[in-house]
């Protein structure tokens, strides 16, 4: 699932697949999305740590994976351990240019 946070500027990727795109250009190459794209309005892309458990806390259950991958490494990190003790959660913080089998 990819999940679109706010407001999603005219031309970028993100307004792309909230439009609802078959695939999208990254460096180049046309990529197909296979994932579910949904759009919160209700969210900022600019929550902090503490609002961003708060709102991992009202799902009904817990993903398989948490993938954070956005801010810088260090911050990130420290994002990935708090989900990772508070909730007891699987996260990681992925490497530029991971991929993982769909």
């Amino acid at each position: 699932m990819i999940i679109l946070t706010g407001f999603q500027a005219p031309g970028t990727r993100g307004a792309t697949l909230a439009s609802g795109a078959k695939s999208v250009r990254i460096h180049g190459r046309d990529v197909e999305v296979k994932a579910e794209v949904v759009q919160l309005q209700s969210a900022s892309a600019h929550a902090d740590a503490n609002q961003i458990l708060a709102w991992l806390r009202t799902m009904p259950q817990a993903p398989d994976q948490v993938y954070v991958v956005h801010g810088e490494s260090g911050p990130s990190d420290e994002l990935r351990k708090r989900i990772k003790h508070e909730l007891g959660w699987r996260a990681m913080v992925p490497e530029h240019g991971s991929t993982w089998p769909t």
